[in-house]
C-alpha cells in the first residue's frame, strides 16, 4: 500500500489559522488507511524535513481571505501556475508556503506529488477558535482528503 503524508499547517490558538491542524484532528478520529498524519506549527522551512522523502504529500493551511472565509482552494504543485495561484493568497506566516515549495524545488526536495488545500480564513487573533465558515470548510476538506488518500493508496 502506498502512503500519503498529510500535513496540517497552523497555530491551534490563532483563530482561523487552526484550520490545518483541525483537519488533521478530524482525520485522526478515524485515520484513513495509508495516511501518515502530521501537524506543523507554521514554520514553513520545517516542511522540508516533515515531508522528507515522501512520494505523495497533501498540505492543508489557512490563507487570509481574498473572497469569502471558508472557501477552499485545491492546488497541485505539478501545476505550472502554482506559484501564481499561491501568490494570490496572503499567508499568515512569515515565510509563506509558496516560498517553502520553491525552496524545496530548488533543493531537489519536493515530493513527486504535492497537493495543497488552502482554506480561506478571516480572523487570526490569538486565543480565538476558528470561525463557523472555516469549521465547515475543515469538515469538507477532511472528507475530500479522505477520498483522495483512498484513491492514491490503491492506485499510485
Amino acid at each position: 500500500m502506498n502512503t500519503v503524508t498529510v500535513i496540517g499547517i497552523g497555530n491551534r490558538d490563532r483563530g482561523d489559522d487552526a484550520a490545518g491542524p483541525a483537519v488533521i484532528d478530524a482525520l485522526a478520529a478515524a485515520p484513513p488507511p495509508g495516511a501518515r498524519l502530521l501537524t506543523a506549527p507554521g514554520d514553513m522551512l520545517a516542511l522540508l524535513d516533515l515531508w522528507g522523502d515522501a512520494g505523495h504529500v497533501i498540505l492543508v493551511d489557512a490563507m487570509a481571505a481574498q473572497a469569502a472565509p471558508g472557501r477552499v482552494l485545491r492546488l497541485d504543485a505539478g501545476d505550472a501556475a502554482l506559484t501564481t495561484a499561491l501568490g494570490n493568497f496572503a499567508s499568515s506566516h512569515a515565510f509563506d508556503l509558496a516560498e517553502a515549495i520553491e525552496l524545496g524545488r530548488a533543493l531537489g526536495r519536493l515530493p513527486s506529488r504535492l497537493v495543497i488545500y488552502g482554506i480561506e480564513g478571516e480572523h487570526f487573533d490569538h486565543g480565538q477558535p476558528p470561525g463557523a465558515a472555516v469549521q465547515a470548510a475543515v469538515a469538507e476538506v477532511g472528507q475530500r482528503i479522505r477520498a483522495e488518500v483512498g484513491t492514491c493508496t490503491k492506485h499510485p
